[in-house]
């Protein structure tokens, strides 16, 4: 491809784009192909010849597409958003043009300066307390990590990635059943095992972890040798918003030497609104954070940020200096690759940069307050419907529901699984569902960047029709 056709196809991908985004809404949301269709209209064998763009493009369109759940669709109310503002797709035209590796301070002074102011202003607008030092990580999944494996090198006095963990004291983390699956490979790949990954109970409508039962297992563990080493916490867990009251786990944590991580990977977004940062009170007990502007700030995939009361425990986990990577004559740098456990980096700062400018934390705050208001307003109108039960109330923009037209318990989770899938089918909206106490219920979360209220209005249109034509 030459210079020319580089900018015509760049022209023609960015219109492409443009009307992409506007006829979102004549789209169904998820996929309606079948397991293998897409495959099937692929050749399974690489072309020798150069095939001309105007083919593959329309290729891309023809075949390709069709395949496609619309994760940008103003209706998508199914597991998290992952958003992509225009603002931060045209950020991301440029970074993926520079195509820049920004791993080091000298390979992109511009990335590595600009995530730390940026990250900054986050922090600020969050309401954290200084102290805190973000990095960009791919995923929360990857910030996660990343703690973990802080959390056992502390434990174990900086001498696990030199002496492994053969002979090493056996390590317990803690956590709730609440915590997204992220959390139980974490602890796979840290090598501490499944089995020591100890479940305390949750009490009350937030889900929270029992702080009682939490010093019990800790006291438990000490006698029958093992050693406490970290405790995960979460605000907003992925199946229905479970919460931690981390006022009630910081001091518990502290007195027992454990390492608080945070998983807020959806609700922390939430949290540049004042009044909604009661759900994380107590977040100053946190040696580790994450949460996603990938989710419902509205920067595009990927783009986690954790931050880090101590750097320096993160660092001295994870970095690792060979010649060809250092950077001489530079004094007081930051390299943050050797905050993550990926040594590429990307330029993900400047989406955050364009995002967080373009749209003011107020423009912000104002769609979060949306989302949150008509989620709840929908909540009470499946609460005012005879045949349907809020199971787990609103937290923030998610809340869990079922139908219950009379049915047995057992036949009243195989109908509701009839009507997520039929809801599905439909296209208009797209939902998932979770498992709540052993009982199958439907969650709703709204937070895609462009959603309106009335597109959360027609969720209780094609729920309520959708359910009065299963009986």
């Amino acid at each position: 491809m030459d210079k020319s056709e580089f900018r015509h196809w760049a022209h023609r991908a960015a219109d492409w784009s443009a009307d992409y985004r506007e006829g979102l809404r004549e789209r169904p949301v998820r996929a309606q192909t079948q397991p293998g269709e897409i495959a099937a209209k692929v050749p399974a064998s690489p072309p020798d010849s150069a095939e001309a763009m105007e083919t593959i493009f329309a290729d891309f369109e023809r075949d390709i597409l069709p395949g496609m759940t619309h994760w940008q669709h103003p209706r998508f109310f199914a597991y998290f958003p992952a958003n992509a503002a225009p603002v931060s797709v045209i950020a991301e035209y440029l970074v993926t043009a520079m195509a820049a590796q920004c791993m080091l301070w000298q390979t992109s002074p511009a990335a590595t300066e600009l995530e730390t102011r940026v990250l900054d202003w986050l922090r600020q607008g969050l309401g954290l307390p200084e102290g805190y030092h973000g990095v960009i990580q791919d995923s929360a999944s990857s910030a996660t990590l990343a703690a973990v494996l802080t959390l056992r090198e502390r434990a174990l006095a900086w001498r696990g990635n030199a002496d492994g963990l053969s002979g090493a004291p056996r390590l317990r983390v803690y956590a709730s059943g609440e915590v997204h699956t992220s959390i139980d490979r974490a602890i796979w790949i840290a090598g501490i095992g499944g089995d020591n990954l100890v479940r305390i109970p949750v009490k009350g409508p937030a889900r929270a972890m029992d702080p009682d039962a939490l010093k019990a297992a800790i006291a438990a563990d000490r006698a029958a040798g093992y050693l406490p080493a970290g405790l995960i916490a979460c605000v907003g867990g992925t199946g229905v918003g479970g919460t931690d009251d981390l006022t009630e786990l910081g001091p518990i944590a502290r007195d027992n030497g454990l390492f608080l991580h945070v998983d807020a990977a959806w609700a922390g977004a939430a949290m540049i609104c004042p009044e909604l940062r009661d759900h994380w009170r107590g977040i100053e007990w946190a040696d580790s954070l994450v949460l996603n502007p990938h989710k419902w700030l509205g920067a595009q995939f990927d783009c986690s940020v954790q931050y880090i009361r101590d750097p320096d425990s993160l660092v001295r986990t994870l970095a690792i200096r060979p010649d060809y990577l250092k950077t001489h004559g530079k004094d007081g740098i930051i390299n943050y690759s050797e905050w993550s456990v990926p040594l590429g980096r990307r330029f993900r700062a400047l989406k955050l940069w364009f995002l967080i400018r373009a749209h003011g934390l107020d423009g912000l705050r104002q769609m979060i307050r949306n989302h949150v208001a008509w989620a709840q307003e929908l909540a009470e109108k499946l609460r005012g419907e005879p045949d349907f039960e809020i199971i787990t109330e609103p937290m923030l923009s998610l809340f869990s529901f079922r139908y219950d037209p009379g049915a047995s318990s057992g036949e009243l989770d195989a109908l509701n699984q009839r009507l997520i899938t039929a809801i599905n089918d439909d296209g208009r909206i797209y939902l998932t569902q979770t498992m709540v106490d052993g009982r199958f219920v439907i969650r709703f979360q709204a937070g895609q960047f462009d959603c309106t209220r009335d597109d959360v209005m027609m969720a209780f249109d094609v729920i309520t029709e959708i359910a009065r034509g299963l009986n």
